[in-house]
This record gives structure tokens, C-alpha cells and sequence, in this order.
């Protein structure tokens, strides 16, 4: 059975590309543009991993990695953190993310950090 991850972000062109490296790795994959999205699908089944844009239009995505990490459900998730804006070292005092990636990325170093979670 093929792992699922969630992808939170919020830009249409870094979720597709997002998206399509995920699915070439041969994982399942659910896009979410929003927290109110990202809560819905968690709702419905739980991920194997959460990639999470810190800026979303309705929310934060260290909001998110927090309630994740404080449920007794979810808090074995891996998370990884994407950003364009922060400086990590600030956001890694906010959340307990496994992993934190900056904007642009390179893509093999994206796909690699996804394996290590996923792949036992």
C-alpha cells in the first residue's frame, strides 16, 4: 500500500510540482490550499507524513504542525516545514517539525528528505 502525504501550500504552481515529484516517488498524495482543506481531509483518513507551507491565506502553517504535535492521534506524523519568508531557525522554535526546507528547493534534496520518513 503506497504512503499518503498531505501537502498544505497554498501557491497552485509549487503544489502541481509538489504533487507530481510525490506521485513520481510513488506516493499518494492529497493537495490541500488551506488549513480549512488540510482539516477536512484529516477528518476523512490520517497521512503518513504533512508537508506544510508556513504562510497560508487562513492560517499558519506552524498553527497546524502544533496541533498535530499535541494530539495523542497525530503527534507521530512527520512534518516538514516550507518557506519562502522565514529565517527556520525562528520557525523551529515555534513547531516540533521533523524537517525544514526553504523556497525555491532543489527537487532531489525534497524528494530525499521525504524518504527518510517514509521508507522503513
Amino acid at each position: 500500500m503506497k504512503k499518503c502525504i498531505y501537502v498544505v501550500e497554498d501557491n497552485p504552481s509549487i503544489r502541481e510540482i509538489i504533487e507530481f515529484l510525490l506521485i513520481e516517488e510513488l506516493y499518494e498524495v492529497k493537495t490541500c490550499q488551506n488549513t480549512s482543506d488540510f482539516w477536512f481531509q484529516m477528518s476523512k483518513h490520517l497521512p503518513d507524513m504533512v508537508i506544510l507551507d508556513i504562510m497560508l491565506p487562513d492560517g499558519s502553517g506552524v498553527d497546524i504542525c502544533n496541533t498535530l504535535k499535541h494530539n495523542i492521534k497525530t503527534h507521530h506524523i512527520p512534518v516538514m516545514m516550507m518557506s519562502a519568508n522565514n529565517h527556520l531557525n525562528a520557525v523551529k522554535a515555534k513547531c516540533d517539525a521533523e524537517d525544514f526546507i526553504n523556497k525555491p528547493f532543489d527537487l532531489n534534496d525534497f524528494a530525499n528528505r521525504v524518504d527518510k520518513y517514509l521508507l522503513n
